[in-house]
Order: structure tokens, then sequence, then C-alpha cells
């Protein structure tokens, strides 16, 4: 008696389903890979590539790497980091108890509003921005006025808006809005039966965020202010129309390159800078990965 196998009469078409499949989720990532390739990876790699080039002889040359990491240079890489740790940490704190007390509050309208406003006002920046701040905060401002008319002039008191405080403070406009759209999500992970639990136990309010919520969201708070820290870092146009490139921060300096303000053999430096923040920008979202795939177990 011979025995023959049949193969399923739709396991070719299952096959050739799931291979059309394939192909058509891969035709779909085409147009993204072009445009990755096309306006991410080649500029990193003209960039990487120029930092190490001579542009004299053209051969491989570390002194672009040299004179981008001393004088002006450093110093501008050391006030950009200082900007950007200030602009993240503090709207990190304010965004993360504003979020939490709106997402606690009962009315939907209030969360409403607030993420509608907070991603309008996230997204807010550039010239408009500065133009607010200079007609609001400006030594002529509306609000600066109404102040010297009550007897106080914050001009006279040390008080300016284009210098490091000033920025720092424009740049807080928008690092609090954002930070109340990334953390929202955390604080919507956080269960409501991890907090019964835990008053049942007896834990008191302090108990549990110390041992419960602070551990859970700790992770994506830390996340969400790397994130904030990355923006301020790559921000440009907001400080260059405020200070006129007066403030030394590393952007406003990759500017200067670009509008031609080159020394004679330094015509590369500008790419070591942007090397350099390449460098730092990477090293920052390897730890946001690491503490996203942290965060997102609780997010399940």
């Amino acid at each position: 008696m011979t025995v023959t196998s049949a193969e399923p009469p739709l396991a070719g078409l299952r096959a050739g389903g799931g291979f059309a499949t394939r192909l058509k989720a891969f035709l779909g990532l085409v147009p993204f890979t072009v445009y990755t390739a096309l306006f991410l990876g080649l500029p990193v790699v003209a960039i990487v590539t120029g930092a190490f080039t001579d542009p004299a002889g053209g051969g491989f040359t570390l002194d672009n790497l040299r004179t981008a990491t001393s004088g002006i240079y450093l110093q501008g890489f050391v006030t950009s980091i200082e900007l950007s740790v200030l602009t993240a940490v503090v709207p990190g704190v304010i965004g993360i108890v504003v979020a939490y007390a709106v997402q606690t509050s009962r009315s939907s309208t209030l969360r409403r509003v607030v993420s509608t406003a907070s991603g309008v006002f996230a997204n807010f920046g550039g010239v408009p921005l500065a133009f607010l701040f200079i007609a609001t905060l400006g030594s002529t401002g509306l609000a600066v006025n109404w102040l010297r008319a009550l007897g106080f002039d914050p001009y006279e008191h040390g008080f300016t808006l284009y210098n490091f405080i000033g920025i720092a403070l424009v740049y807080m406009y928008f690092q609090i809005p954002l930070m109340i759209l990334v953390i929202t999500p955390a604080l919507e992970g956080l269960k409501p039966a991890w907090r019964e639990a835990a008053d049942n136990l007896g834990a008191s309010g302090w108990q549990y965020w110390r041992m419960v919520g602070g551990p859970v969201l700790m992770p994506s708070f830390l996340g969400s202010v790397l994130l904030l820290f990355g923006g301020a870092f790559s921000a440009y146009a907001t400080t260059q129309a405020l200070t006129s490139g007066s403030l030394a921060i590393t952007p406003i300096q990759i500017g200067s390159f670009l509008n031609g303000n080159v020394l004679s053999g330094q015509e590369n430096v500008g790419k070591a800078l942007g090397f350099g923040m390449v460098v730092i920008i990477a090293v920052v979202m390897v730890f946001y990965a690491i503490l996203q795939r942290r965060a997102s177990k609780w997010l399940r």
C-alpha cells in the first residue's frame, strides 16, 4: 500500500499571500527609507567626512576637531549644554506637576484644552516666538512698560531678555508644553489599582510615590527630560533672532560658518562642530531608547 502525503490545497496560496504581504510592507518603507537617506544619512556622512578632512590638501586631519574643541568653540559647547540642561530639568519638573494635576482633574474639558494648547505652544518657536517675547518682555515691551508704570523697572534690576537667563525663559515657553505632551501617556499608565492596593496595605501618599509611582514614572520622566535636552540643544532660530549671535552657542556658531564667516584654513571647522553635536545627540538618544524600553513595560 502506497501512502502519499498531499499538500493542503491552500498552502501555496497562503505562501504566495504571505510573500505579497511582505513585499507590500517593504515597498511601503521605500519612501521613508529614501527620505531618511537623502535628508539624514547623506548630511551626516558629509559632516563626518568633512570633520576629518584637511580643507587645503584633502587628506585626513584632526585639526578641525582640535579647533572645534578649544577656545570660543569649546565655550559654545559648554554654554549650549548648560542652557539645554537648565531648560530641560526646570520645564521637566514643572511639566510633570502640571500634567499630573490635569490628569487627575475630573474635568475632561480641562484635559482637552490643556492637551490642545500644549500641542500648539510646543510647536511655536523661531522668529515669531522671539518677536512675541520682544513685544512682551523687551526693553520697551508691553509687560515691562506696565511694570514701569507701577514703579518697578526690571531692566534696572539686572533683567534682560537678551542674555543666558532671558533665552532660557524663552525656551521654557515651548519646553513646558512639550513635557506635558510626552509625560501624559506615562501618567495615564499609572493604574488606579496600584494606588488602591497601596491604600489597602496602609501606605501613605509619600510611601506610594516613593515605592510605586516614583519608580514606575522615573524612566519616562528621565527619557522626557533627555528629549527636552535634545530639542533645546539643537534650537537655533529663536536665539539667533534675540541675540543676533552674541550668545555663543554651537548652533549659532555653525550658522556663522554657513553664512560664510570662515577663516582661511578653517573651512571644515563648522562640520567638526556639527560632528560634535551629532555625537552628543547620539549619546542622548541611546540613553533615551534605554529608558523608553524600561518604561514601555509599564505602559502595556
